[in-house]
């Protein structure tokens, strides 16, 4: 794929994780796909198993959207910086709903083959998102 392609790959794959759109997740996720996320010893798998990650999010922040911030595309991989915002209103890693509101970094590396995400990396800012919701003290300086 070319990286204007990726790139392409990678706004309509911003689309379905705002809308958990079961079509787009068939379009743009192999069947085979990994999704290593922190916190899981094994990897999720294909498009349900990306579906449940944006289902676990929705289910501590029902409105949370994800903006694309940048990318960079080269060969078959693609390094994507999002932004989550959203609100804190139901349960979330043990942390009830708290009505705060987050704004988190998300840095992850994607892995494309004709034009269907294979493998995805994240790093989301996890630390800053319980720190905003208090279920981690802020640094104190």
């Amino acid at each position: 794929m070319t990286p204007e392609a990726s790139k392409r790959v990678m706004i309509r794959f911003t689309e379905f994780i705002n809308t958990a759109s079961e079509t787009l997740a068939a379009e743009l996720i192999s069947p085979d796909a990994t999704f290593h996320v922190p916190g899981r010893s094994e990897p999720m798998r294909g498009p349900a198993g990306y579906l449940a990650i944006i289902q676990m999010m929705r289910g501590g922040f029902p409105d949370i959207q994800w903006t694309l911030e940048e990318m960079v595309a080269e060969g078959d991989k693609v390094a994507a910086r999002f932004t989550m915002r959203g609100t804190h209103l139901g349960t979330f890693f043990g942390t009830p709903s708290t009505g705060k509101t987050i704004a988190v970094q998300a840095l992850n590396i994607y892995r494309l083959s004709h034009g269907q995400i294979v493998e995805e990396t994240g790093q989301p800012d996890l630390l800053g998102l319980l720190q905003q919701i208090g279920a981690v003290p802020a640094n104190q300086r």
